[in-house]
């Protein structure tokens, strides 16, 4: 049985704060995603946290640019990032307007439009796996580029928006490196996630890419 969760909707001085408060605070929170088919709502399990032009491990580390211009905005907007030719990963923009940190969404529970999430998930094998990776995340709720910029603050008509939720207890928190990520940020202890929650993404350090001859 689901627990009932608060409906209400987080509102902008939520994510106006340093990314490393926001992003475990956003563990357990509930994301809603209206598609054209459908709602999808999912309960955040994994984050991470990236902290603009102060972090190696972003994409605002070198300063803006057309890809990341969303970052610099106001709080509470979508950044979504197209990578490695084939995958979508959605992000909530937090901090001060102009600092660039955000929160990757790394993994979830879905709990509403599991149907809707499985036509797009069609290797999942288990509910669990529907959201259990950022790229996973973004398929499963049909996010893409179309996305960047969405401010997840506007109301219930916007395409995403986040609520409440059932907020996870601060002992149930666990944190440690971010995964993938190489230089000097592999070893910000910057990745929240729920202790012991199935739908959490396996941990990979990051590997060097070799270079073609």
């Amino acid at each position: 049985m689901i627990e009932s969760t608060d409906r209400t909707p987080l509102p902008r001085d939520f994510f106006d704060r340093p990314v490393l408060e926001v992003a475990p605070d956003l563990l357990g929170r509930t994301l809603v995603r209206l598609t054209d088919d459908g709602p999808i709502e999912l309960r955040l399990t994994e984050v991470e946290a990236y902290a603009g032009e102060a972090d190696p491990g972003s994409h605002a580390y070198r300063g803006r640019t057309a890809r990341n211009a969303v970052m610099f905005g106001p709080p509470g907007h979508a950044y979504v990032y197209f990578t490695y030719g084939m995958w979508h990963c959605l992000n909530l923009v937090c901090g001060p307007e102009g600092f660039a940190s955000g929160v990757l969404l790394r993994a979830g529970e879905v709990r509403v439009g599991r149907d809707l999430a499985r036509k797009r998930r069609l290797s999942a094998r288990y509910d669990k796996e529907l959201a259990k990776g950022p790229a996973r995340l973004a398929t499963a709720l049909d996010v893409d580029r179309t996305l960047d910029g969405t401010d997840a603050c506007a109301g219930p008509d916007s395409p995403l928006s986040v609520l409440t939720g059932t907020p996870t207890p601060p002992d149930q928190v666990l944190t440690g490196p971010r995964t993938g990520v190489g230089g000097d940020g592999a070893t910000h202890p910057w990745r929240f996630w729920i202790d012991g929650d199935p739908t959490v993404s396996p941990y990979r350090a990051h590997t060097p890419r070799r270079r073609r001859a």
